[in-house]
């Protein structure tokens, strides 16, 4: 019996032992360094043409009231997405209107002063630039006049205009036409 229970000692030490050798593994570590190599992004789009270039906004002037007291356009929904805050200015592509009776298209004598903007929307987080307001018109130039100020880095900053044309009753009839640039810049 003693054999028995000197042998069964033996067995459990060594099974202990072995417990011991299969709990404690090895273990060894391997590590790289990952680095994103971002560069400032920036973007400026019309939101309903999901484009740098928006759709053609048509003012028409069809009564002797939309002379006497102008037209207004629908709202146009710009989106700037930037890893930086930015600033927004607006311009028109040049000084005059140009022209078109249907055969030809020249310059004409109507200053693009005629054309004014509103902001009725500005969910840039940014501040309106002077003289733009949600309640008024401020003239459009050939330069860059700051429309947004400081506007918040995001993914989806938007901001809404409304153009206002009031020639009045100077110019012949014909169809009038100027780009109006928006510019984004990082700050």
């Amino acid at each position: 019996m003693k054999r028995i229970i000197i042998i069964s000692a033996l067995l459990a030490f060594a099974a202990a032992g072995r417990a011991q050798v299969t709990s404690s593994n090895a273990t060894e570590d391997a590590q790289q360094t990952v680095q994103l190599a971002m560069s400032n992004a920036l973007e400026i789009t019309f939101v309903a043409a999901s484009s740098s270039t928006g759709s053609t906004v048509t003012l028409p002037f069809t009564s002797v009231s939309n002379f006497a007291s102008g037209v207004t356009s629908s709202t146009q929904q710009l989106r700037v997405r930037s890893n930086k805050n930015f600033n927004v200015s607006v311009k028109a592509s040049g000084s005059f209107f140009t022209v078109s009776d249907g055969n030809t298209t020249s310059t004409s004598t109507m200053p693009v002063s005629v054309l004014s903007l509103s902001v009725p929307n500005n969910n840039t987080g940014g501040y309106l630039g002077y003289g733009f307001s949600a309640y008024s018109y401020k003239a459009l130039s050939a330069s860059n006049a700051t429309l947004i100020i400081n506007g918040d880095n995001g993914g989806d900053q938007t901001f809404s205009i409304r153009y206002k044309a009031n020639p009045g009753f100077a110019y012949p009839a014909g169809t009038y036409s100027t780009d109006v640039v928006f510019t984004a810049t990082q700050r």
